[in-house]
């Protein structure tokens, strides 16, 4: 078999249609929970900090240039290093939302799965000793 066969055999397959199905809306719902994060819970949480900015919370690390705004994103265009411990605790509360979100998911998936029944192996009755005796003479009789 070919390698162009044998990749179309590997690439047909359900379970990997299945993954790349499973990325791309993965990555769709990791969009979506970043904007609740960035657009939604962190500036309420941000408000009720005392409208805490929690995407210009930052240490500067280096010296900061004449006339250059003390936001992070001007410096970082800057080049100015900075430790973006706001953005930081965005990104990892994003995480924990997510997590959270696919556990209860998985969770969900699992209670709605219908218990397939175990394959009972049914041993058969054993057989009587006088069948087993006509049987040995109907096969001594075919001799």
């Amino acid at each position: 078999m070919n390698v162009i066969a044998e990749f179309k055999q590997f690439a047909i397959k359900g379970n990997v249609i299945d993954l790349a199905v499973g990325v791309i809306i993965g990555g769709a719902f990791g969009k979506i929970v970043s904007s609740l994060v960035e657009d939604i819970i962190m500036p309420v949480v941000g408000k009720l900090a005392g409208n805490l900015d929690f995407s210009n919370l930052f240490i500067l690390l280096g010296d900061v240039p004449a006339g250059t705004v003390r936001t992070l994103s001007e410096l970082k265009k800057a080049g100015v290093p900075v430790l973006a411990y706001g953005n930081f605790l965005s990104v990892a509360l994003n995480f924990l939302i997510l997590a959270f979100v696919i556990f209860m998911m998985v969770k969900q998936i699992n209670r709605l799965k219908i218990a397939e029944p175990e394959v009972a192996t049914v041993m058969p009755p054993p057989i009587q000793e006088d069948i087993v005796l006509l049987r040995e003479i109907r096969d001594a009789l075919k001799k």
